[in-house]
């Protein structure tokens, strides 16, 4: 057997990023940036009020006289002399003039004020008070998002605000899904005796999608001929990165993935449980072929470990793996000397300060409750209620 560790640095070795393309800051959300942003302007671009009040010279409460009416999106820089004050908006340009700008609060009658006059009752705390100077978020030229970051909401509003409207990013990840086996049929499909409704195109399907991939086939093949082979030039004609295979990866008579791909595959056993019988390879053309165990939840672990991390680093993502928390068990579990095991379990947050790690009941229904997988390491000595493992967050 190999150990993960080993097997994940096969697959990463294989990948090469996928080519970037340019995109509108507003349809990138989702994509990894392939070159840092920096910013084209600077932010804000002026001198601007942080508050509605009003701009003033005079830092000593007084009655002052109300010169103009600056809106957000003016370009009137007013001339202010002593005793002067300007109506300002949030966000609208200083006047050159201006030291301080003044909230309507701390007026004598706030925005229901007189135009023509308004009285100071609170002092600003001095010159620049409420002000937001030029530059002082970001200057042209600063980094503003690092290459390999994935392109969030937030980061796309950062870019969009410091005048960037294209980035250069990744394209998703194309990928065909294949379940095998001549006992599958279609959900909802009536079954004979010996036949299972196939799920494991749909949950892989879907956690290629959640991490960011388009799938470009769904498909599932028997047991014999030559299906295998069939699907990869399926795959390859739709454009497929990835071909990830479930089922036919064991030790079985019937293992038509193992028994018609030696030839572009490696198969291997990895010190994991689930999902001991792993294979990995690549197409004359470059597609990367996963073949994963038929037991759902095994190839859901199998496809975290290894799929999940290729997806994201054939984009360039500089972070292939998920958040993962210390979480104490809230039972005993028996360790395995031999191979680390990965346990899907249910958070229990009830208690903020000291969330637990419940093993969800076996197969596939539990699995489903699921929040994360808890990692138990190799060991000769069962872990009890209480004791601390790493979970990997969903």
């Amino acid at each position: 057997m190999i150990d993960v560790a080993d097997h994940l640095a096969a697959v990463l070795d294989a990948v090469e990023p996928l080519d970037p393309e340019s995109r509108d800051v507003a349809a990138a959300r989702g994509r990894v940036l392939r070159h840092p942003v920096r910013a084209a302007v600077d932010v804000p671009a002026f001198d601007c009020s942080a508050m509605d009040g009003f701009a003033v010279r005079d830092l000593a409460p007084a009655t002052l006289r109300v010169v103009a009416d600056l809106p957000a999106g003016t370009d009137l820089d007013p001339r202010m002399d002593a005793g002067d004050a300007a109506r300002i908006m949030t966000g609208a340009p200083v006047p050159t003039d201006a030291l301080a700008v003044v909230p309507f609060e701390d007026t004598a009658r706030g925005l229901a004020g007189g135009v023509e006059s308004v009285t100071i009752v609170v002092s600003p705390r001095g010159p620049g008070a409420h002000v937001r100077r030029r530059g002082s978020d970001v200057r042209a030229g600063d980094l503003v998002v690092a290459d390999g970051l994935r392109v969030t909401a937030a980061r796309a509003g950062a870019i969009a605000a410091s005048g960037v409207g294209t980035v250069t990013v990744s394209r998703a990840a194309r990928v065909a899904v294949v379940s095998t086996g001549s006992e599958l049929v279609a959900p909802g499909a009536p079954l004979a005796r010996g036949r299972i409704p196939e799920s494991n195109s749909v949950l892989l399907a879907g956690l290629a999608e959640e991490a960011g991939a388009e799938v470009v086939l769904r498909t599932s093949v028997g047991d014999e001929g030559d299906g295998p082979r069939r699907a990869i030039a399926a795959a390859e004609a739709a454009g497929a990165d990835v071909v990830v295979f479930s089922g036919g990866v064991s030790a079985g008579a019937y293992e038509v993935v193992k028994n018609t791909l030696g030839d572009l595959m490696r198969f291997d056993r990895v010190r994991m449980q689930p999902g001991k019988p792993q294979g990995f390879g690549r197409t004359p053309e470059g597609t990367l072929l996963f073949g994963l165990p038929g037991n759902p939840v095994s190839a859901a672990v199998s496809f975290e470990l290894f799929v999940r991390p290729a997806l994201r680093a054939l984009e360039g993502d500089v972070d292939l793996g998920r958040a993962a928390v210390r979480v104490a068990l809230a039972a005993g579990w028996r360790a395995r000397p031999e191979r680390v095991q990965y346990v899907p379990v249910a958070l229990d947050r009830r208690d903020p300060s000291r969330w637990l790690a419940r093993p969800v009941e076996r197969g596939t229904r539990g699995f489903g409750d699921a929040d994360g997988l808890a990692v138990v390491p190799p060991g000769e000595t069962d872990l009890v209620a209480g004791d601390l493992v790493s979970v990997t967050l969903w």
